[in-house]
């Protein structure tokens, strides 16, 4: 069995009561020259709540994470769609 190692990174911004994620996942088979997967997520603090930074972060990378998961697994149902069947011959 082959061992893979798959990475996700999160990058977050914040601007005023903004928050903004991209989760970006990379594999060791992606070439340097592809676009690697990216889910993006964003937060809004309503200007009437206590200003806790770490909320909006967790908020905006777990809707980041929840796109990439939503992508990638529409990779995968467009690959068993054009790849799945008999193997011919």
């Amino acid at each position: 069995m082959e061992d893979k190692q798959w990475t996700v990174r999160i990058h977050i911004t914040e601007d005023g009561d903004d928050t903004r994620a991209e989760a970006v996942l990379t594999t060791e088979d992606t070439p340097e020259d592809l676009m690697a997967v990216t889910g993006r997520g964003v937060a809004h603090r309503n200007p009437i709540d206590r200003p806790i930074p770490e909320i909006g972060d967790e908020l905006a990378a777990s809707r980041a994470l929840e796109d990439l998961a939503i992508r990638l697994h529409d990779m995968a149902s467009d690959d068993i769609v054009q790849l799945a069947g008999p193997v011919e011959t």
